[in-house]
């Protein structure tokens, strides 16, 4: 797998799109702090470190839903391996006027654009969440 996060996004976007209320990813240090964010802005529910079948560490994401709708409508990734996208603390990017959330890997941490902002640092733009 080149792209963990892209997996994890994907798998989040196919499982409310299809009404699930959990989903499986397996786990990193990466992801959990994505999931954070999520969980922080009231995307998802939260998330749980569990044991795959195979034995491997795994990470179990309680979908979010409102009126039957997933609350996550678009989840898009940003900075991908083959062309990383950095960005200073003026220059990243508001997602539909601040209806969004972009998430940032920093020095000081995985966080949402506004704490980026807050924090006055910029980074790796990871993905875009409406």
């Amino acid at each position: 797998m080149n792209d963990p996060i892209a997996d994890m996004l994907t798998r989040i976007r196919n499982s409310s799109m299809r009404g699930k209320s959990t989903v499986h990813t397996p786990a990193s240090k990466l992801r959990a702090w994505v999931l954070d964010v999520l969980a922080d802005e009231g995307y998802i529910r939260g998330y749980e470190k569990t044991t795959g079948a195979d034995g491997h560490p795994a990470i179990e994401i309680s979908l979010k839903y409102y009126e039957g709708e997933p609350v996550i409508r678009e989840l898009k990734r940003v900075s991908k391996p083959g062309r990383r996208v950095y960005m200073g603390v003026n220059d990243i990017p508001v997602v539909r006027q601040g209806l969004g959330v972009s998430i940032v890997s920093t020095p000081k941490g995985v966080m949402s654009d506004q704490a980026a902002r807050s924090a006055n640092v910029g980074g790796e733009v990871l993905c875009t969440v409406f």
